[in-house]
């Protein structure tokens, strides 16, 4: 499975961004989904997951309300819509799929997804 994540970028605080995550094969499929991200100096940490009949979705506590997860089946893809970006959102944000079929009593911990993308930086300026 290859996961290739996009969309980061530069914005300012309150700003908007759409990230994408393109999954290769049909590994794709019945998998939960995840947003993990990384800031300079930290450990990585849950953001947002969704399983994959899209009526689950999971939230860190601190993007609930400004970010939305989606995915679209037909075409492999993951989503990440992010407004009103705060400089504390600037990180690596990183793609993954979950490690077992079906959905995850654990879905914000790294170690249910086994397949990472590369990361896509986003930086919120103040």
């Amino acid at each position: 499975v290859q996961l290739q994540a996009s969309g980061g970028g530069l914005v300012q605080t309150g700003g908007s961004l759409r990230l994408s995550c393109s999954a290769s094969g049909r590994t794709f499929n019945y998998y939960i989904m995840g947003w993990f991200r990384q800031a300079a100096g930290n450990e990585r940490e849950f953001v947002a997951a969704i399983n994959w009949s899209n009526n689950l979705k999971y939230y860190k506590d601190s993007v609930k309300g400004r970010f939305t997860i989606s995915r679209d089946n037909a075409k492999n893809m993951v989503y990440l819509e992010m407004n009103s970006l705060k400089p504390e959102d600037t990180a690596v944000y990183f793609c993954a799929r979950g490690r077992n079929r079906g959905t995850s009593s654990r879905p914000d911990e790294s170690d249910e997804y086994d397949y990472w993308g590369q990361g896509t930086q986003v930086t919120v300026s103040s």
